[in-house]
């Protein structure tokens, strides 16, 4: 080797070692993140909001040590306001509008905070409900995460399996495979969540705790709910509070870990929910619901008790204690936010919707004045124009809200929507906050206005979906060979109606398979049918079969509508899940 080589290679030895030094040391100089989300927790389920049974302070001690924004919004279902903070992009663009079926499904060419934050050498991990996908290729590892401890669908005990699931030593997902675990759920997470946050290691970390409390159904341990029964709660709100209760103390739990560690002065933690609360009625209609803040509406409502949620964030050195912020902050500024805090640049062929709250966060003026929001909520594949949303500016607030808006499934008539666009209500949320004192009359010209916003908005953000389409469900890709499907993801007339029957949207790799129907209660002899592409293939099965397996099944390469069913007598009626699993992928 020539002495001149030598030298050349010496310096470019030289030079490598000074790039990952540096590396490594802005690595360390980055914050930890911790987001920790609640679900279905309301803007009133906080002590210091004025709820006169609920103490919350592990919560409230994260805005004592930082900001409250006591004027945050969520979107008013769990889905989308998932995605809208793991993108900073509003849920319509993502695929996502609602909870079920495949409107819960988030587009894989989404760059989640995860990804982002990956790729710039932070560890990534979640905790809890993830409710965007629970196959491949939308599941959190896919988009991410490289810790995952969660569980199915939308809630534990719900139709994404396994069957029989509770709140206590639940069968959980972690890294894909399905686990049981010991404890109640949210301490499981919690302890999971702390592990991550312990490892030693030079990288930041991401800890996104998203647990999924205090969704229903309304399960606790008896000494978190017996406090409240003795204050003569409704049992519901016994359970409810006692939910709440278990999360604060968990929350409380990661704050001391964190100063055990010695790492509060550069992690920076946010508390937050992902929607209003949901309230149950009793036929008798005794049940006085939750306590709400004098906010109008529910979960699922896009009045402000439905949006609004609460928010915590706090960032010892770099953020003052103490503060309070009225300014509006939303779901979607949450990942920008983040990525300024840690110096890094988001991908440059992403529209991110939110800005970043930094510069709010550490009392700098800003001018968010002119900012809007908008949210929309419907239930199937297929937005409408018009349909239960609200435009809120800060002082402003554009609504048309919808009794009813599970039952937003099919394009209303010309008639309807000039009964619906004749009927807009506007309220001055700054004077008005409890929604009382409708102004469109009296202001026509902010309607006009706002509803032009949301017509733009809405025309963007659905053609962008429309462009992508809805994300499909892979079968026999090696990201997952086996995949197990539930009608919590299906599709179809009937699921509307009585989620008796649906359909898979997939993409399918060529190959040979084994699948497995697992059915509900078979009365009388039928057949079970498998369709696919032009594949039908039938299989007789018996008065109380569980249980149907179709071998050595050759499913061709494309796209399609996959059918799994059985009939009896004429009705046909679907399996409660199918595994697919692909036999010839390693061979």
């Amino acid at each position: 080797m020539s002495s001149q080589l030598k030298i050349r290679l010496s310096r470019i030895l030289i030079a490598v070692t000074i790039i990952s030094a540096c590396s490594i040391l802005q690595s360390q100089d980055r914050p930890n993140v911790i987001i920790m989300m609640s679900d279905d927790q309301g803007y009133g389920d906080i002590g210091s909001h004025g709820n006169p049974f609920l103490k919350t302070p592990n919560m409230e001690s994260i805005g004592e040590q930082g900001v409250e924004m006591t004027h945050f919004f969520a979107y008013p279902n769990c889905s989308a306001s998932r995605a809208a903070v793991l993108t900073g992009r509003y849920p319509y663009r993502t695929g996502v509008t609602a909870v079920t079926q495949v409107d819960h499904f988030m587009n894989t060419s989404e760059e989640t905070l995860a990804e982002i934050l990956e790729d710039n050498g932070y560890r990534t991990g979640i905790f809890g409900k993830w409710h965007l996908g629970d196959n491949a290729p939308m599941r959190p590892t896919d988009q991410g995460f490289q810790e995952a401890l969660v569980h199915k669908g939308g809630g534990i005990g719900q139709a994404a399996g396994p069957a029989g699931n509770t709140y206590f030593d639940p069968i959980l997902e972690h890294n894909n495979v399905s686990k049981k675990y010991e404890g109640y759920c949210d301490d499981i997470f919690t302890e999971a969540a702390i592990d991550f946050i312990s490892q030693k290691n030079k990288k930041p970390f991401l800890a996104y705790l998203a647990t999924n409390l205090p969704h229903f159904p309304l399960q606790v341990p008896d000494k978190r709910a017996e406090p409240y029964r003795k204050k003569g709660l409704h049992e519901d709100n016994a359970l409810t509070y006692g939910m709440i209760d278990n999360v604060d103390y968990n929350v409380g739990r990661v704050l001391e870990k964190l100063k055990e560690l010695g790492i509060e002065e550069n992690t920076i933690v946010i508390f937050l929910s992902d929607n209003g609360p949901r309230n149950r009625r009793t036929k008798n209609d005794v049940y006085p619901g939750r306590w709400t803040a004098n906010l109008r509406g529910t979960k699922t409502s896009v009045y402000e008790c439905g949006i609004r949620v609460p928010f915590f964030v706090r960032w010892p050195g770099k953020i003052k204690p103490n503060q309070t912020s009225k300014t509006m902050g939303t779901v979607i500024d949450i990942l920008p936010t983040i990525l300024d805090a840690c110096n890094v640049q988001a991908p440059e062929n992403i529209k991110i919707d939110g800005k970043s709250l930094l510069p709010l966060w550490k009392g700098e003026t800003v001018a968010f004045e002119n900012s809007l929001f908008f949210t929309q909520m419907h239930y199937g594949p297929t937005p409408f124009k018009y349909m239960h949303f609200a435009v809120r500016a800060q002082k402003y607030k554009l609504i048309s809200p919808h009794d009813f808006p599970h039952g937003i499934l099919y394009q209303p008539k010309d008639e309807e929507l000039q009964d619906v666009l004749s009927n807009l209500e506007l309220y001055d949320v700054e004077e008005d906050p409890s929604e009382r004192i409708d102004l469109a009359a009296k202001y026509p010209e902010i309607v006009e206005q706002l509803l032009a916003e949301y017509e733009n908005w809405f025309d963007e953000v659905t053609e962008e979906r429309d462009a992508k389409g809805i994300q499909r469900i892979y079968l026999g890709s090696a990201l997952q060979p086996k995949v197990n499907l539930s009608r919590f993801d299906w599709g179809g007339p009937r699921v509307i109606s009585k989620n008796e029957l649906g359909h898979w949207r997939v993409t399918t790799e060529f190959g040979l398979y084994t699948i497995s129907l697992d059915l509900p209660e078979v009365t009388d002899d039928g057949i079970a049918h498998l369709k696919y592409n032009g594949l039908h293939l039938e299989q007789s099965i018996r008065k109380g079969q569980k249980n149907v397996v179709f071998n050595d099944v050759s499913l061709p390469k494309g796209e399609g509508n996959f059918h799994a069913y059985f009939k009896i007598g004429r009705l046909a009626t679907g399996p409660l899940f199918v595994d697919v699993k692909r036999l010839d992928l390693n061979r």
